[in-house]
Formats: C-alpha cells, sequence, structure tokens
C-alpha cells in the first residue's frame, strides 16, 4: 500500500521541480531578451545619432521616451537629434532637461551651455559654464569658454582659453579659424591672418578660414590671394570676397578688376560677381 503513496508523492515532487525550473527557464530567457534589447537599443541609438535624417531621429528618440521617459540616454539623443535638425529653441529645452536628470554628466552641461550660445543666451550659457567642475578639461568645454570671453571682449582670458582648446584636440582647425575671427573682430588684422593661414594648414579644406584670410589680407590693402590649396570655384569666390573688401575700403578700381577676374574664373556663370559689377559701372 505504500508504494502507490510513495510514487504519487515522488511525481507531485518531480511535477513541483519541473514547474520550477521552467518558471527559472523563462525568466533567464526574458532577461535575455532584455539584455539583448538593451543592446539592440544602444546600436539603434547610435545609428540614429550619427547618420540619417535628424528628423527622424527626433521621432525615434520622442516615441523611446514615450515608453522609458527616465531613461537619460534617449533624452541625450533626443535633444542632440533637435539640434542636429536645426531646431535649437526645442534642442535647448531638451538639453535643459538632461542636466536635472540622474546620471547627467559635466560633458551634458558643456553641451547645454553650446545650444545656449547657439540660442543667443550668453548669459546662461556662461552661467551653466560656471558651474562645470574645474577638473573637467575638454576642448569643447574650453572652446565654448573663449567664445563667451570673446562676446564679452575679454582678449586675454579669450587668448588663454583658445590657446587650452587647440592644445586638447588633434584637429585645432575650426578653433584657430575662431581665434583667428576674434583677433580680426579686434582689428589685429596681421596676427587675424596668421591664425588663418595656420587653420588652412591645418584643415585645408575649411573654406571658411580661406575666405577670413582674404578679409584679414584684404583689411591690409593686400590684395593678392595667399597661396593657399583652392579649386576654380574657390578661387572665383574668394577673389569676389577680395572685391567686395576693396569696394568697402574705397579701392573701387581695385575692386572692379577684381571681380572681372572673378566672373572670369568662375567655371559657371557667377551672378553675385555680374550684379555687383554691374552695379559699380551703372553707378
Amino acid at each position: 500500500m505504500r508504494h502507490p503513496i510513495l510514487l504519487t508523492a515522488v511525481l507531485a515532487a518531480a511535477t513541483a521541480m519541473a514547474g520550477c525550473a521552467e518558471k527559472d527557464a523563462n525568466a533567464t530567457v526574458e532577461r535575455a531578451f532584455k539584455d539583448v534589447n538593451v543592446i539592440d537599443e544602444t546600436n539603434l541609438s547610435e545609428v540614429m545619432l550619427t547618420v540619417g535624417d535628424p528628423n527622424e531621429a527626433v521621432s525615434y528618440f520622442e516615441r523611446a521616451l514615450n515608453q522609458d521617459p527616465d531613461r537619460i540616454d534617449f533624452q541625450r539623443g533626443l535633444a542632440s537629434s533637435l539640434v542636429r535638425a536645426k531646431r535649437v529653441t526645442e534642442g535647448t529645452t531638451a538639453w535643459g532637461k538632461v542636466v536635472k536628470m540622474d546620471g547627467a554628466t559635466p560633458a551634458d552641461n558643456v553641451e547645454y551651455a553650446d545650444v545656449l550660445i547657439r540660442s543667443g543666451d550668453w548669459a546662461k550659457a556662461e552661467t551653466v559654464l560656471d558651474a562645470i567642475p574645474p577638473t573637467h578639461e575638454t576642448f569643447a568645454r574650453y572652446r565654448l569658454e573663449a567664445l563667451v570671453a570673446d562676446s564679452k571682449q575679454e582678449w586675454k582670458k579669450a587668448d588663454s582659453f583658445y590657446e587650452i582648446a587647440a592644445g586638447l584636440t588633434t584637429t585645432p582647425g575650426s578653433v584657430m579659424n575662431n581665434w583667428g575671427y576674434s583677433k580680426l573682430t579686434r582689428g589685429d588684422y596681421a596676427e587675424a591672418e596668421r591664425m588663418f593661414s595656420e587653420a588652412v594648414r591645418q584643415d585645408p579644406g575649411l573654406f571658411t578660414a580661406k575666405n577670413n584670410l582674404v578679409l584679414a589680407r584684404a583689411a591690409q590693402r593686400d590684395y593678392s590671394l595667399p597661396v593657399v590649396p583652392m579649386d576654380q570655384t574657390e578661387r572665383a569666390q574668394l577673389l569676389h570676397t577680395m572685391a567686395l573688401s576693396a569696394i568697402k575700403q574705397g579701392d573701387i578700381e581695385t575692386g572692379k578688376g577684381l571681380l572681372r577676374e572673378a566672373i572670369d574664373t568662375h567655371p559657371q556663370h557667377f551672378e553675385a560677381a555680374v550684379r555687383a559689377l554691374r552695379a559699380l559701372e551703372n553707378a
């Protein structure tokens, strides 16, 4: 009589153990899928931040935040994507949310200061930068510090910050261009020319620096093109810039000659130069 009872007990125990094992297996599978989903989300977020239409990225991160509003990486992604989409006002609000979330870093505050400058709120940007620990020494931080100092005409501080920023990156072309523009604003044309030349040397494709270099030379009444890499279209555009600078300084005949050269140089019809030359000749 004991055998059926013992068998029943064994079967019940086995069934219970099987149930536990099944639950454990299900839990393990769920955890595994959750980990996979996190990895997939991370990879997709990185893709959204670097390629494709930034407005599509905005939509992606908005949907992600609706499902998980406490994920700071999603809020960062939304803020970055809004700025990429040139929706600066919305981007400013989004970065303002990021810096108040758990897990916010000094780098987030640097991004917030950046978008505040883009939106023209220099005073708040300075306040945000001042609150960042001095131990957070990055190119992005010091580039912004230099721009803020420039806006307040604190030239010594600006020079110091530009120098630090240039030393913290392997591609200082853009910061050298900004530094040169600061010198141009101060009327230090020779030093501005040197900065712009260095910017082009660091980044031969940086047309803004080439254009600024021509402005610095023209401000010294040097109307010869600098020896820098340029294609035919860039050459025509730089001649046009130089012509306008000459005209602004009263060197009208020089300006006319430069406009004619720009028109002849451009591989296509150069409407802006033609219009400027026509206006001068009619006058």
